[in-house]
């Protein structure tokens, strides 16, 4: 993705706010807004920030789990996959 031609001044988004936000959901691709000219912010649709938000979190339970192997507190599948069929049978 390129932001040099995802930029536009703040007049452009104040006079173009409703439009600017409709192609934000449809395009799915951030904005840089600039102020006298100089980059002073990054406008988003909401799917993809909170995609963004997901990201990190993801990342710190797969750093986790590799850090859970590592010290070897794993258990077999089929161990996992049976005690949690006893579970569901006593229920």
């Amino acid at each position: 993705m390129r932001y040099s031609v995802r930029i536009k001044p703040i007049s452009y988004l104040k006079a173009n706010a409703a439009e600017v936000l409709q192609e934000l959901a449809a395009q799915r691709e951030p904005l840089v807004i600039t102020q006298n000219g100089e980059a002073k912010a990054v406008i988003q649709d909401v799917a993809s920030y909170e995609e963004t938000q997901e990201t990190p979190a993801f990342l710190k339970i797969l750093a986790l789990g590799n850090q859970l192997v590592a010290q070897g507190r794993v258990k077999p599948l089929a161990e996992v996959v049976k005690k949690l069929r006893n579970q569901a049978s006593e229920d």
